[in-house]
């Protein structure tokens, strides 16, 4: 299969970034590694690893901080620890995994490549950068472990795959809505004023970005459930309010898709 890999590297109000790409089929995926304050936040994935790297070894840090442990985040990790001999975080959920080699569905290898592994700490509720204190923010629902970071001094906040986009139309089948919704809850009551997230980049009026996310997906539940109790079943409720199909869907052999929205609502409910 031809992947067409590229990548972006660029500086937004004092974080340093990099962007990578894999395409193919009609399918573009793409992650975020940022730098900021010493602190490397996710490492980008191991398919991409030669423009990751060259990214790694030209910032300056002094430690990781994980959000989650998808492979398209901590894919370079282990390169880290073999040459940066520098501390790498991630919530305690997902050490002992971590350790092992990871196993995921084949299309996802060959995206984001095999995940080699590498040795955590656990994350702890706060943390200190060269300059700043960051609250570490519990933010399950894309991930079991997943994290969001907020630099107290400068008001950034790093969503890792709590963002991606304001109106969701398919997740991954271990997702659930209803717990995202809470996440997205909790991170609002904090006050921050620059959203970075690891997959669109920087998000312009970020707080008001993610309040609207919020409002989608509270309206999407309500439909859902109004849908339910009328009595359509998930397949009939997924068809009527997401008729489009992604390419994503077929390729991954179902993992994504728009039914696993209807399915979280509805089980959790």
């Amino acid at each position: 299969m031809l992947l067409k890999k590229t990548s972006t590297a660029g500086e937004k109000n004092g974080v340093s970034y990099l962007n990578g790409e894999v395409k193919s089929q009609g399918v573009a995926l793409n992650v975020y590694s940022y730098a900021v304050d010493g602190v490397l936040i996710d490492t980008g994935s191991q398919s991409l690893h030669k423009h990751f790297e060259r990214f790694i070894d030209a910032a300056d840090f002094d430690q990781v901080r994980l959000t989650h442990f998808h492979e398209d985040h901590t894919g370079c990790a282990a390169y880290v620890e073999k040459t940066k001999h520098v501390p790498i975080y991630i919530s305690d959920k997902s050490i002992d995994s971590c350790m092992q080699q990871a196993n995921y569905p084949l299309y996802r290898q060959l995206f984001w490549g095999k995940r080699k592994p590498f040795h955590a700490l656990a994350m702890p509720e706060t943390f200190e950068s060269r300059n700043a204190t960051w609250y570490v923010i519990d933010t399950p629902g894309h991930a079991h472990d997943h994290k969001a970071f907020l630099n107290q001094e400068t008001g950034q906040l790093f969503t890792g795959d709590l963002y991606v986009n304001e109106r969701t139309k398919l997740v991954l089948a271990e997702e659930s809505i209803p717990t995202i919704i809470q996440s997205l809850e909790l991170v609002l009551t904090y006050d921050f004023q620059e959203v970075f997230c690891n997959h669109r980049g920087f998000v312009e009026e970020g707080r008001l970005a993610l309040e609207r996310k919020l409002d989608y997906l509270l309206g999407l539940q309500q439909d859902v459930l109004a849908l339910h109790q009328q009595g359509n079943p998930a397949d009939s409720i997924c068809r009527q309010l997401f008729p489009k199909q992604y390419p994503i869907t077929k390729f991954s052999e179902g993992e994504w898709d728009s039914l696993h929205i209807v399915t979280s609502i509805l089980q959790e409910s």
